[in-house]
């Protein structure tokens, strides 16, 4: 599971689509509708929000945004909750500039191998936004982090 502290518009085609999808289960998981990855680091960040499903619902509404202004359609209606004041207004986690880091060299890695145009164009960007949901403080990379 990775669910990307980058923003939406450096993940190519492929990226884009397993954020939604690993997103939504992360959404299962909080919502207690799976037995699987419950115990998965990257929950941790959410599982210590004071309202978990409301924000991997922001996190989701963001990523859909994104698939939206490319022409995607991702259903809203599987976000548990809506794009409402509820999910706009909730506070930016903070994630760290060692873990931005680590995942802007990992994406650029992944689509060096399968999007060698997107790969360009990250690359030009030259640097890592972060995902809407997130503030970069600074800090080395996440403990909850299991890359290599």
């Amino acid at each position: 599971m990775r669910l990307w502290s980058l923003h939406p518009a450096l993940l190519d085609r492929q990226g884009l689509t397993a954020c939604w999808r690993e997103a939504l289960l992360a959404q299962a998981v909080l919502l207690d509708r799976t037995k699987g990855f419950t115990k998965h680091p990257q929950l941790d960040r959410f599982r210590a929000q004071p309202e978990p499903v409301v924000a991997i619902a922001a996190y989701l509404h963001a990523v859909r945004d994104e698939a939206a202004r490319r022409g995607y359609r991702y259903d809203p209606a599987r976000v548990h909750l809506p794009d409402d004041a509820r999910t706009r207004g909730v506070g930016r986690m903070s994630v760290t500039s060692g873990q931005v880091q680590l995942e802007f060299a990992h994406l650029l890695a992944k689509l060096a191998e399968r999007s060698p145009e997107r790969h360009r164009w990250v690359a030009a960007v030259g640097r890592a936004s972060p995902h809407p949901l997130f503030v970069v403080v600074p800090g080395d990379v996440e403990r909850w982090e299991r890359a290599s």
